[in-house]
């Protein structure tokens, strides 16, 4: 049986599956990615990957530890901020704690909607560190993973203000709830597998219905939302759209730029770089320096070397080996494990006919 002193950072340590609840729907592509048959629908539509966050949710306050990533070990409750805390330098690593101090500055979701997300942004920095005194805004990048139609539309996102749109416009249809008005102010667009999208904080959006993708993002639960009633029909309670700052002042965290429709595409739409002979970059530190993300699919087997810097990885699909200084741990599809800084390396092996595909995770630039 595992002890917390197996958890002192000189290998990978397998994390839980830590769900979410959340003011829209979904989830059940998430449960089926973990093999459950009989998966459906829910309000836990997110799975918080090596997370040392807490979900803010109006009536779940008592829930301390929602949303916080913990080891996945049998008859331990221990929270991976807790060990961080208790180690930085070997979990995270010197010159990342030099420069960001005892917290990871990410955060890793994997995101199933069955219906639309409200309109929502999020502050950038120097925004949230005005109006939220926080060192962390919310810019993020989703890629997309897969999906599915609903209600006979396939998946698809909203993204920025088109042209010749102004903050008053805005205000006048918060205050009316003017829904149709809204989605008609913002760009729309289908999405497939591949597509990767940077969302800086600022920027108005909406995760369309049916989308099954993965968010990379600053470490922070800060959502303002501009509608009062989900599409579903769930009333949201006022904090959730104000975040405590008021109706008015909420207004303050937008970017109110404006861009064509080819114009929004070219300032947030990221192709992949290949950087491997198995490996492609999705978001890189040339597109924003608040994280990064990749992709490797193994066909046998891949040695990864460290840097004295932390990282994390999810198992998309298939099944493996990682081994690490001789220790031997099976991987497979819908696990995730936090990579501390004091391990200089480690092997994947693939086990199966198809390809092991990982997803790399890395905070922000050092």
């Amino acid at each position: 049986m595992e002890s917390t002193t197996d958890f002192n950072g000189t290998k990978p340590i397998k994390l839980s599956s830590t769900r979410a609840w959340r003011t829209y729907t979904g989830g059940k592509l998430l449960e089926e990615l973990y093999g459950d048959s009989s998966a459906k629908d829910s309000h836990f539509p997110e799975e918080w990957i090596m997370s040392i966050v807490s979900a803010r949710n109006s009536g779940r306050e008592h829930i301390k530890d929602e949303g916080l990533s913990k080891v996945a070990a049998p008859n331990l409750d221990i929270a991976l901020k807790d060990l961080v805390e208790g180690n930085p330098k070997t979990f995270l690593g010197e010159k990342h704690v030099d420069k960001f101090g005892e917290e990871t500055g990410v955060l890793v979701k994997l995101i199933d909607s069955s219906e639309r997300l409200t309109v929502q942004v999020h502050p950038d920095r120097a925004t949230a560190q005005q109006l939220f005194n926080s060192n962390y805004g919310k810019t993020e990048a989703w890629h997309i993973l897969g999906g599915r139609e609903i209600d006979g539309e396939p998946p698809y996102v909203y993204l920025g203000f088109k042209p010749g749109f102004t903050r008053e416009q805005w205000e006048h249809l918060f205050e009316v709830q003017d829904i149709a008005g809204m989605l008609n102010c913002l760009h729309k667009y289908s999405v497939k597998p591949g597509d990767t999208f940077l969302i800086e904080g600022g920027v108005p959006h909406a995760i369309g219905s049916g989308c099954f993708l993965v968010e990379i993002q600053e470490p922070t639960d800060l959502t303002i939302r501009i509608e009062k009633t989900s599409p579903s029909g769930l009333k949201i309670d006022d904090f959730m759209c104000h975040q405590g700052l008021g109706f008015e002042k909420m207004f303050d965290c937008f970017s109110y730029e404006t861009y064509t429709r080819e114009e929004t595409l070219a300032t947030w739409k990221i192709e992949p770089f290949s950087i491997g002979v198995s490996e492609v970059e999705i978001i890189g530190y040339q597109h924003t320096p608040y994280f990064s993300m990749s992709m490797m699919e193994i066909q046998h087997e891949q040695e990864i070397i460290g840097d004295g810097v932390f990282s994390g990885l999810f198992i998309l699909s298939g099944t493996g080996t990682m081994t690490t200084e001789g220790e031997q741990q099976d991987v497979k599809t819908g696990e995730q494990f936090f990579i501390p800084a004091a391990v200089s390396r480690f092997m994947l092996k693939n086990n199966g006919e198809d390809k092991l595909k990982v997803l790399r995770l890395f905070g922000p630039e050092i």
